[in-house]
């Protein structure tokens, strides 16, 4: 039995337009591409909350960032697809504590120009020099997640107007509410990552047969070169390639991958991590799990 969601984030349903709305086929072929790839471009962050995985005392901290070598290497692999879903700098990380950040962005804007840039923050280090130069760099959205109450909430929103970023350009999430509302998160067990978190979420004893579409849509990758299943394997327990190795077509059509998305699309979630988490897979990504299945 799936867990009620108590809290739903309505980014969720912009994702899902945006989503759809870029839905590609690699030329040629009936292979879809993902609509998202999400490059988790450090192995730090400077805050540890309590419903996130950094809150156990055991997880580790990695002060690196990802090389330049390695990001280039991924933007030109995409940009010979013509690739122009979105680029999101995200993941288990803080993006902002990486100085490089700007000139990340300046390069995935020139190598991709139909693509949407965009970059999840807790907005700690953010000012409007850097709002600005954000924006300079080839950014399309920052989407700001609030961490400390209604105020710095206005504060953003204030800084952001200030800036004169249209609606489109910014998201303030609102991720300050009390436990009794998720946080303002709409929540999950990390695949099986938050037993030992100070908000605690046990991993399933019975896997959900439900379907999930993250890995049929969903490109994600490490500061190191790792592609995960999905970004909620904070384990990282189920890696489909290094993109130091190989090549993002090797990985992203590779038979692990689609075994993994053949078992997750028809509700089969009996492997690991799945068969702990708890996760509602089909919110984002019907389009490219039908596209898969035929």
């Amino acid at each position: 039995m799936e867990k009620k969601i108590k809290f739903f984030d309505k980014n969720i349903i912009r994702k899902r337009e945006i989503s759809d709305k870029n839905f590609q086929y690699i030329a040629g072929t009936a292979t879809p591409l993902p609509s998202e790839i999400e490059i988790s471009e450090s192995g730090t962050c400077n805050r540890v909350c309590s419903f996130c995985p950094r809150s156990d005392p055991n997880y580790e901290d990695i002060k690196e960032f990802i090389t330049d070598d390695l990001h280039n290497k991924l933007c030109e692999e995409l940009s010979t697809l013509n690739y122009a879903g979105v680029i999101r700098y995200s993941g288990f990380v803080e993006p902002l504590l990486d100085k490089n950040i700007y000139n990340l962005i300046k390069f995935a804007r020139r190598s991709l120009p139909k693509s949407r840039i965009e970059i999840v923050t807790n907005g700690d280090v953010l000012d409007k020099e850097r709002l600005i130069k954000l924006f300079k760099s080839g950014l399309d959205t920052i989407l700001i997640s609030v961490y400390d109450g209604a105020e710095d909430a206005i504060k953003f929103e204030k800084l952001c107007l200030d800036c004169k970023l249209e609606s489109s350009q910014y998201v303030i999430r609102h991720r300050y509410l009390p436990q009794e509302k998720d946080f303002g998160i709409t929540m999950s067990n990390r695949a099986g990552m938050m037993v030992n978190a100070e908000y605690i979420i046990k991993p399933l004893k019975k896997k959900l047969n439900s379907a999930c579409y993250y890995p049929s849509y969903t490109f994600f990758m490490d500061y190191d070169g790792d592609v995960l299943m999905c970004p909620h394997d904070w384990g990282k327990k189920r890696i489909l390639g290094n993109l130091n190795k190989e090549t993002f077509l090797n990985i992203w059509t590779s038979q692990l991958a689609k075994t993994t998305r053949k078992r997750l699309n028809n509700s089969d979630r009996n492997f690991s991590p799945c068969n702990v988490c708890d996760v509602k897979g089909t919110l984002i990504g019907k389009k490219h799990a039908d596209a898969w299945g035929k």
